[in-house]
């Protein structure tokens, strides 16, 4: 049999390759780009069409080793799918330098990506969704660097008294999980459960679930459009460098914030965590026992969260405040946290199909809910 080179694209929503030589479908070599006006890369995602099927064909990311986290790369296996709907994932393993990976492919084409990947066509539906079936209402439009819409969304009516929740996604654009978390948010307003009603007496929901437009759609994995790392832009955002922290900043102060919830995905560690303000220079012991209440809810009532493997804490008054949980934890003096979920798998609840994944980002998002209604009395 003739072997013919296959055509390799990202030139589309969030793909990210450089083919180097596709001329041997045995040992293809390709290379992840770096973020716009950045150093920073690890996201990929990318097509391949004229595969034959039954047949081997290996793939080769040849400067992984030089990634923003190389370290991840060891226990990590690549996303992928045949019609961008199922995703499993492949086999990988990282040499000291490439991530390789390989497959006898059942269709012509297939998709791969480093994570399950949430497009802009589903971010667009989601927020119909929640505008039209979950009874949010549309407070505030923000624009990326490029002009992309950051809408902000209120499920519930800013009554005096109530508690103000807020819960952004996507700072950093590679980690779709983050926004898979907020479509489980969305489904659970849907729902419109008996928990989920306790919870909204008592509190509105203040959500944006996609912070960096601009990042996603150019396959990015840290930053917008001007190389701005999102998640260190807290203290010092501008409408010309970081306008998306800078308008979320002016919403928060119109509104005020009783509890905030930043998510996140993690490239090294395989498991399900938060991250907390501890080392800001006014932490609270409230602050402290509220940080401990919600892991211990969320830790007792779901396998896939857990509270041994995380950061290392930061010692008392060394906090790095440009971040969004502690620059908000501090300014609000609530409970403030990021939520990070794993690229791997979660080691505490293994799935060799899927690894951890969008559906499993959406279970979180309503398992966090569920915690957030029983702690919503004592937010303040």
């Amino acid at each position: 049999m003739t072997q013919t080179a296959l055509s390799i694209t990202s030139d589309f929503d969030s793909g990210n390759i450089v083919v180097l030589d596709a001329s041997n479908p045995q040992n293809v070599q390709l290379a992840i780009r770096p973020d716009t006006r950045s150093p920073h890369f690890q996201w990929f995602h990318f097509k391949v069409d004229g595969m034959q099927p039954g047949q081997p064909h290996a793939f080769s990311l040849n400067n992984a080793s030089e990634s923003s986290y190389n370290r991840a790369w060891t226990g990590y296996n690549a996303a992928a799918s045949y019609d961008q709907k199922t995703w499993f994932r492949v086999p990988s393993s990282f040499d000291g330098k490439a991530l390789n990976f390989s497959l006898s492919p059942e269709h012509p084409q297939i998709w791969f990506a480093y994570f399950e990947p949430y497009s802009r066509e589903r971010h667009d539906w989601l927020i119909d969704r929640a505008l039209n079936k979950a009874g949010t209402e549309l407070l505030a439009m923000g624009k990326s660097v490029e002009g992309r819409d950051i809408p902000l969304l209120r499920k519930g009516d800013g009554a005096q008294g109530k508690r103000k929740i807020w819960v952004i996604a996507q700072q950093h654009p590679g980690e779709h999980m983050a926004e898979w978390f907020m479509e489980g948010v969305i489904e659970r307003l849907q729902a419109n459960d008996a928990e989920l009603q306790a919870l909204l007496a008592s509190a509105d929901l203040y959500l944006v679930p996609h912070m960096n437009p601009d990042g996603s759609f150019h396959g990015h994995l840290r930053t917008n459009a001007q190389g701005k790392d999102l998640n260190r832009a807290w203290q010092d955002s501008t409408p010309e460098l970081s306008p998306e922290v800078f308008f979320v900043k002016e919403q928060m102060d119109k509104y005020g914030v009783d509890m905030f919830l930043d998510v996140h995905g993690d490239e090294e560690i395989p498991y399900v965590f938060t991250a907390a303000c501890e080392g800001n220079p006014g932490y609270t012991d409230k602050q402290k026992e509220l940080e401990t209440d919600f892991r211990a809810r969320l830790s007792g009532m779901t396998q896939d969260f857990q509270t041994r493997y995380g950061y290392p804490k930061a010692a008392p008054g060394q906090a790095n405040m440009n971040l969004a949980c502690n620059s908000v934890g501090e300014r609000y003096k609530c409970l403030a946290l990021t939520l990070e979920m794993p690229f791997k798998d979660n080691d505490d609840a293994p799935d060799a199909l899927t690894g951890w994944s969008g559906k499993r980002s959406m279970q979180l998002a309503h398992d966090v809910l569920t915690t957030l209604g029983q702690m919503v009395s004592v937010l303040r």
